[in-house]
């Protein structure tokens, strides 16, 4: 009698393992629960509303997600407002949220560039002009950006910023680039995106969007132009908003630019959700649980190094002396994966230097 019950019982058991896995399937096949929902028509002039769509957070499916008054709409408000972030994972709910780049938030690559790495350090790499530099590296993830510079006259080093990412994951190749632009004017786009080789259009509207065949790959724009925000499912998310260099910024940081080059760049924030603990690059490295980092705290300008060991040779090559993509990799179940936290950075009275609070 007793080994009947012990049958019955692991029976049950097996049922409800087999019942979870089955939803962790369907989980991997749908994708993000968090953007799992369907507009809601909504009164003229009141918040928009969205039903979710959730699978694996059956508490939150069906459920009717209103966005804040203080962020009536998902689309972008304009300098220092948030837009309404619909997250239909386990939070569920309807929150204002900024969706360009924070310049002093975790995984900031912006400026002439500077970096605010995974542990809230605030640093600078210089790297090289026209040279490619490996930002991210990790098992299925590699993510190198293009540097443009500029040496002026009795200069050392070239001042440098990024014009483009390139972004391996899986087998798949993405990028995102800044077209060379002498005069700046914001009313005109200057992104340019391709995804396998194939050049992908975004219509200039705020809001419009695109998808990849396989759904993995979303860019929407935050903006009508010049700011988007691209997703690769289970991967990454980031932020990006073309800047040029002004007359001004030219003139406090002599940086001696001519009216045949404005230096448009991108300003950079991205959000991982799976790194491993043997992540590298000038930015993954900072992710690794206990990671070090060697720069020099307390001065106004702290300076990340090794140029050499994070030079790529094309703007899609891995080949890095820091490389850890393995993209070839199938079976994760080795991987030792770290929790991302977020957090909130900020200057701090006027002091140099970031500081974040988790």
């Amino acid at each position: 009698m007793s080994g009947k019950g012990v049958n019955m019982r692991d029976s049950r058991y097996g049922r409800v393992l087999g019942l979870f896995l089955q939803l962790l399937a369907v989980r991997w096949a749908v994708g993000d629960d968090t953007t799992s929902y369907q507009m809601m028509p909504s009164s003229y002039g009141g918040p928009e509303a969205a039903m979710c769509s959730s699978y694996l957070y059956n508490w939150c499916s069906s459920k009717v997600l209103k966005c804040p008054k203080q962020c009536p709409s998902r689309s972008y408000g304009g300098p220092g407002k948030s837009a309404c972030f619909i997250d239909c994972s386990s939070k569920c709910q309807a929150t204002c949220k900024h969706r360009k780049p924070r310049c002093w938030g975790y995984g900031a690559v912006c400026y002439d560039p500077r970096f605010v790495g995974g542990d809230g350090v605030m640093f600078y790499f210089h790297g090289q002009a026209n040279k490619d530099f490996c930002l991210v590296s990790d098992k299925n993830l590699h993510i190198n950006a293009h540097f443009i510079g500029k040496r002026p006259e009795g200069r050392t080093r070239d001042y440098t910023w990024v014009k483009a990412l390139g972004i391996m994951f899986d087998s798949h190749k993405f990028t995102v680039a800044v077209k060379k632009v002498s005069t700046w004017n914001d009313q005109f786009d200057q992104l340019l995106f391709s995804h396998d080789g194939v050049p992908i259009t975004v219509e200039a509207k705020q809001l419009a969007s695109w998808t990849s065949d396989n759904g993995e790959v979303r860019i929407e724009r935050v903006a009508a132009t010049n700011n988007v925000e691209i997703v690769i499912d289970r991967v990454m998310a980031v932020s990006l908003s073309v800047k040029p260099i002004t007359e001004k910024e030219s003139k406090i940081h002599k940086y001696q630019i001519t009216a045949d080059d404005c230096f448009a760049h991108l300003d950079i924030q991205f959000k991982f959700f799976n790194l491993s603990s043997s992540v590298d690059g000038v930015l993954g490295q900072t992710y690794r649980p206990n990671f070090s980092n060697p720069v020099k705290a307390g001065v106004p300008m702290p300076i990340m190094g090794g140029e050499d060991k994070y030079l790529s040779s094309t703007l899609l090559s891995s080949d890095c002396k820091s490389s850890q993509f393995t993209p070839s990799q199938s079976d994760s179940s080795n991987v030792d994966y770290i929790q991302i936290s977020t957090a909130e950075c900020s200057t701090r009275n006027g002091l140099s230097g970031i500081f974040c609070r988790r």
